[in-house]
């Protein structure tokens, strides 16, 4: 019998893969919040992220508890598909070093990541991120810790190209609303929304360099909040211009009623996906050798973005050919 390769063995061997990330990462400051998100989770299936937040959601003067809370939740039972992550204090803050050592005291074997937030240098985001790696080897756990990093200083954008190249970055954030003030009125609140938020110069200049950073470096380009709350429609059109227009491939929710908009408007198309499926079929039958289909020439090229497209399909919850799950997801 043909022993059959897998695409991950057979198309990126030697490579650093590409992370496969949900495409919507959800933030929940409180308790009730964190708790709530969790349960969406057990009902949608690890479709979306979990971020709890230990920067703006810390009550001033309580941050030591409100890290605590935060790492007791991600440890806990409830915490079925283990894709909780936390943003910390920025590194100019107090309490960033407090949060990394009670998350990974308590919950480093289950944190799915630690965000970095407000960083105006490359120095300064390498910093953050080697204490916690240097903190998680310290406690003796057995694999790194994936990093996230928030662009939205001057000084970040800056240096955006450098900090995609962290050890272990699986995400670049665009925080929106930060640069946007970090302007001192020379761009107006109004471009927060949409239309202008996908117009205005600045802004699409700062969210193309970004996105191009990251995808050059294998790290996931995160999208800004949509301001709109609960109007689907408004929500799911930012995410769909976000994801074909600056190739952002994930996007923050910060409404539970964002999350479902996010993630329909980031899926591949439909046909694309079936495509995608019966080419790889087709491709690991010939041992990743060319093959044609509906009369086009495919190669290891082809093979390479239909894969990707194939993951990024089952990461958003889509309904697979039943013969890609047995090949590749069982």
């Amino acid at each position: 019998m043909q022993k059959l390769v897998h695409p991950k063995d057979a198309l990126f061997a030697g490579e650093k893969p590409f992370p496969v990330l949900a495409a919507c990462e959800h933030f929940a400051g409180s308790k009730k919040l964190i708790d709530k998100a969790l349960a969406l989770q057990s009902e949608y299936g690890p479709i979306f992220d979990i971020t709890a937040d230990c920067e703006d959601g810390a009550p001033a003067g309580e941050e030591i508890a409100h890290a605590n809370m935060v790492a007791d939740s991600i440890a806990s039972p409830q915490n079925v598909f283990k894709r909780i992550g936390a943003r910390i204090h920025d590194p100019a803050h107090r309490s960033w070093k407090e949060d990394v050592d009670i998350l990974l005291a308590k919950a480093g074997r289950d944190i799915a990541y630690i965000t970095i937030p407000k960083a105006t240098s490359f120095a300064q985001a390498e910093t953050a991120a080697a204490y916690v790696q240097e903190t998680a080897r310290h406690l003796q756990l057995s694999r790194a810790i994936p990093l996230h990093v928030l662009v939205e200083t001057h000084g970040a954008l800056r240096d955006v190209a450098q900090i995609a190249t962290i050890p272990n970055l699986e995400v670049i954030d665009f925080g929106l609303m930060d640069f946007v003030s970090g302007h001192n009125g020379a761009i107006a609140a109004s471009q927060m929304r949409s239309p202008g938020q996908f117009e205005h110069r600045l802004i699409v200049r700062a969210k193309a360099e970004v996105a191009a950073a990251a995808l050059a470096n294998g790290v996931v380009p995160s999208h800004n909040v949509c301001l709109n709350l609960k109007d689907a429609d408004v929500v799911r059109q930012d995410a769909s211009r976000a994801r074909n227009e600056l190739g952002y491939l994930r996007m923050w929710s910060i409404y539970p009623a964002q999350i479902k908009p996010i993630v329909e408007a980031m899926q591949p198309a439909y046909e694309e996906v079936a495509d995608a499926a019966e080419i790889l079929l087709a491709a690991q039958t010939a041992d990743w050798g060319p093959t044609q289909y509906k009369g086009e020439l495919h190669d290891r090229a082809t093979y390479r973005y239909f894969w990707v497209v194939l993951e990024k399909a089952k990461a958003t919850g889509m309904a697979l050919p039943q013969a890609a799950i047995d090949r590749f997801f069982a």
